[in-house]
């Protein structure tokens, strides 16, 4: 269904305050629900989970820029709402809203679910607390064909605004399980049959060296400290990937990327 015509301009309506609301963490857990933010995110879940979709609202300019939006909301039969650039900048958390945003319901997905489906390619996020690393890893194993994002309770939530934006959308085109603990995830993967490779600067394991063949799943630390040695030790080797510049190092995205693209090279080739 197309935009009301009389689109909603009052900044000081119930609605735009619980919209805005939902930039906090206690209000997302309470309500169920979290804001999908810009063109790019927005289209990705109306096109691919658009079951999630409550509210998507979008401005008169938007609604002609991105005409294939709003015919997919159409067609999912989703609440269409048009609203001035002043309310839209008040439900968002971004300075520079690009026209389109959406209210969705938190979606669901659970570690049993993930095993039942006889997964190839893993990652587990733990104690990952930046934003931008958490939602560029998700969208690394998004592109790189991985079955599902584990993440563990003592990470950033992956519904926060910024992470929601970093995964460009990614977010609705994998499995993405939360609240998970560390040490008992790892010993569940291994019980499923799952290799468990921590990737790690410490580690003595080349990243060339190791078989990605067979069904694993890559441990991912903290970008500060890594990996805590307990978790170490419980994986079935510690990866390392090798550095043949003169950089120190590379961050936790990065070095997410290229471990869960060796993977795919190794799963596909």
């Amino acid at each position: 269904m197309p935009p009301p015509n009389t689109p909603l301009t009052n900044i000081r309506s119930d609605r735009v305050k619980s919209v805005r609301a939902l930039s906090r963490r206690s209000v997302r857990e309470r309500t169920g629900r979290f804001l999908v933010e810009g063109p790019q995110s927005v289209r990705e879940v109306v096109r691919h989970q658009p079951e999630l979709v409550v509210d998507l609202y979008l401005t008169a300019d938007a609604a002609q820029r991105y005409g294939e939006v709003v015919d997919a909301a159409a067609a999912a039969d989703l609440h269409v709402h048009e609203v001035s650039e002043d309310v839209l900048a008040a439900m968002s958390e971004t300075p520079t809203p690009q026209g389109l945003a959406a209210v969705c319901r938190v979606p669901s997905a659970s570690l049993d679910e993930v095993l039942a489906a006889s997964p190839r390619l893993l990652v587990l996020l733990t104690h990952v607390r930046d934003p931008g690393n958490a939602g560029t890893v998700i969208r690394g194993a998004d592109a790189a064909g991985a079955d599902a994002v584990l993440v563990s309770d003592a990470s950033v939530d992956v519904l926060a605004p910024k992470v929601v934006r970093s995964t460009a959308g990614s977010l609705f085109h994998l499995p993405v399980v939360t609240g998970l603990p560390v040490e008992a995830t790892i010993a569940r993967l291994r019980e499923a049959g799952i290799r468990v490779l921590a990737a790690d600067g410490a580690g003595t394991v080349l990243l060339p060296e190791v078989d990605l063949g067979p069904a694993h799943a890559w441990v991912m630390g903290n970008e500060a400290w890594g990996l805590e040695e307990e978790v170490r030790a419980q994986c079935d080797e510690v990866v390392r990937v090798p550095i043949y510049g003169a950089a120190e190092s590379l961050n936790l995205a990065m070095a997410a990327t290229v471990c869960v693209y060796a993977s795919a090279a190794a799963q596909r080739g």
